[in-house]
């Protein structure tokens, strides 16, 4: 797999160690192993360049490559969101690459030498092997605290709506609880077998996070399960497993598990789980769109009105550079989930 990016660096002719172990590729062998970038041998589109079928480096010219570990099963969301495809992944599948994407984010939040917070924890970005063994790939977004550093926050959010925490998304603020609500998004879809935002009840669109509270309400919790999983999955581990992704969605940051908490409630079962509060969450029902095309939100302020009826989002940048206006959209009683879904398809329409 190779993550290519431009530079201004020196070619290096032939393949070789560098001091650290770590092999340095000549661009004659990444194009013979890569069938000179072939479109069949690309697994995906990251946010910041392609992602192709890391054991060491390539520099050619101004370009620098990373070398990756072939992927032969590409991504999660090849699987997880295909009717036909989501059928070779049974329960026990499935719980063991929850398992995985756990410890993977204990160890960037806990054991790696400097904590790394990932920042776009999605499906697409959860990368299988052979053996079905998830790696989280795709760290063009992350952030790297020191073990001191609790949160930061910044002005231009990036990531994927649909996955974002609340506080990241309206604040720009975000930490290590900002990963866990990922995870717990990522949870649900894989439990579900569903993309985030296609739940429907009566008059009401819900994102999975209100779905999953409404049948955590109701005592439903196993309506959550994808249907292909009825013959082989166990009632009472998926059911703690919905209990912990609602752990994970919680709306204030400082009520969500850490990760190392939530790989100890997902593979203890004498561990008592404490009940989730309601996420932040509101269902949808009329949508009225002033004039939006396209867009990315920039600064986004949201409140209610006096009826609890509305809820409005300002600054939201339409087109780019010097071009750009502002445009304000209007919501009636809208998840701020879908708030978040409409702008991102907004912003891949320019």
């Amino acid at each position: 797999m190779v993550d290519r990016s431009t530079g201004d660096v020196n070619g290096l002719q032939n393949d070789g160690k560098m001091g650290n172990n770590l092999t340095v590729f000549s661009y004659a062998s990444v194009v013979a192993a890569t069938t000179n970038f072939s479109e069949e041998n690309k697994l995906g589109q990251g946010g910041f360049g392609p992602v192709y079928k890391l054991f060491g480096f390539c520099i050619h010219g101004e370009e620098r490559m990373l070398i990756y570990a072939y992927m032969p099963n590409k991504s999660l969301d090849y699987f997880l969101f295909d009717s036909t495809r989501a059928m070779l992944l049974d329960w026990t599948k499935r719980f063991n690459i929850i398992e995985g994407i756990a410890q993977g984010m204990l160890y960037l939040h806990k054991y790696s030498r400097m904590r790394v917070i990932h920042r776009d924890l999605k499906a697409s970005n959860i990368l299988l092997d052979e053996y079905m063994k998830p790696k989280i790939s795709d760290f063009g977004l992350a952030r790297i605290f020191t073990h001191n550093e609790l949160e930061a926050s910044t002005n231009r959010i990036v990531g994927t709506y649909g996955y974002m925490s609340p506080e990241y998304a309206m604040e720009g603020i975000f930490s290590i609880k900002s990963d866990v609500y990922s995870f717990g998004v990522l949870m649900l879809e894989i439990m579900s077998g569903r993309r985030n935002s296609s739940f429907y009840i009566a008059d009401h669109v819900l994102n999975i996070v209100g779905y999953a509270w409404e049948l955590w309400k109701e005592g439903r919790g196993l309506e959550i399960m994808d249907p292909t999983l009825k013959d082989s999955c166990t009632e009472d581990q998926l059911l703690r497993c919905f209990h912990v992704g609602l752990l994970c969605v919680e709306e204030n940051a400082a009520d969500r598990p850490c990760m190392s908490d939530v790989v100890s409630m997902l593979t203890t079962e004498t561990i008592s789980l404490p009940l989730p509060t309601r996420p932040a969450f509101i269902a949808i029902r009329n949508v009225i769109v002033s004039d939006i095309t396209c867009g990315k939100a920039q600064g986004m302020s949201l409140w209610k009105g006096t009826s609890g009826g509305w809820v409005k989002i300002r600054q939201v940048s339409i087109g780019s550079g010097s071009k750009s206006r502002d445009k304000v959209v209007i919501v009636e009683e809208m998840t701020l989930q879908s708030v978040f879904d409409i702008l991102d398809k907004a912003s891949k329409s320019t």
